[in-house]
């Protein structure tokens, strides 16, 4: 992506209170534990938007091998959609396939 900036960061999950660590091949982009991310980027990794609100995961949808995250933020209310993530909660991934938004 040809405005993709690498951020894989450490962070705690203002969502669940967790120490998230760095992905390792990719850039963590959200909380395993319970999905949430937030809404920090314009273009994936550069952190200039600010609404600053929790994107909240509200569904999946297929996406080549893999799945991706649809979340809705609580603040302003923009779909965003994340890759899903080797360590994600996948009782979690299940639970939100039956979702409708």
């Amino acid at each position: 992506m040809k405005n993709f900036t690498m951020r894989d960061e450490e962070f705690i999950c203002e969502a669940c209170g967790r120490k998230v660590s760095p992905l390792g091949y990719t850039a963590r982009d959200h909380c395993p534990f319970c999905l949430y991310s937030k809404h920090v980027d314009i273009m994936p990794g550069d952190r200039k938007n600010t609404c600053l609100g929790q994107l909240k995961p509200i569904n999946i949808e297929k996406f080549k091998d893999t799945y991706k995250i649809i979340y809705r933020c609580e603040k302003c209310g923009k779909l965003h959609k994340n890759i899903m993530a080797k360590d994600d909660n996948m009782d979690l991934i299940i639970s939100l396939s039956s979702n409708q938004y």
